[in-house]
């Protein structure tokens, strides 16, 4: 699939395109987009993957309080 076809794909809460740029430690580490907001993000493992989409998602529900140290797409960037 070229990433014209990628592109034009869209899920019902979010789109993302993750680029695993490197595996090191035994987890990934790349750039994931977030298509509806067109913003990228870094992420340093699987777990800051899993929690950048499930940020994502989080905010088209409602905002729900987070913590500090975990990666969020709003305040800090990782």
């Amino acid at each position: 699939m070229n990433e014209e076809e990628l592109l034009k794909k869209h899920g019902e809460l979010g789109s993302f395109v993750v680029r695993v740029q490197h595996k090191q430690n035994n987890s990934w580490q790349g750039r994931i987009t977030w298509m509806e907001k067109n913003q990228t993000l870094h992420f340093r493992s699987a777990w800051e993957l899993l929690k950048l989409i499930e940020s994502a998602v989080e905010t088209t529900k409602g905002p729900e309080e987070e913590t500090e140290d975990e990666p969020s797409w709003f305040g800090k960037e990782i």
